[in-house]
């Protein structure tokens, strides 16, 4: 299963950009966007491709939803344990 997930751009280069998740930083597309976007945005990534801005509010509740999932998950068993 894939999830796309909202991303904080801080940087744009051309029509690549540096988003944020969190910790995790990486480098997105622009191509695929029906509107420019700039520095500050938050936008749905998905397959390293940012998809449509989304509103800063509903990024940051999405995100804390995802955190309280991922709290709540079981952890993955160690690699080699032929799960």
């Amino acid at each position: 299963m894939c999830l796309a997930i909202p991303a904080e751009i801080v940087e744009i280069q051309d029509e690549m950009a540096t988003v944020r998740v969190g910790d995790a930083v990486r480098r997105a597309s622009l191509s695929l966007l029906p509107e420019p976007a700039q520095v500050g945005d938050y936008v749905i990534v998905h397959a390293g491709f940012a998809l449509h801005k989304v509103d800063p509010e509903a990024a940051q509740e999405s995100l804390r939803l995802l955190q309280e999932l991922a709290a709540h998950a079981d952890p993955l068993p160690p690699e080699g344990d032929g799960v």
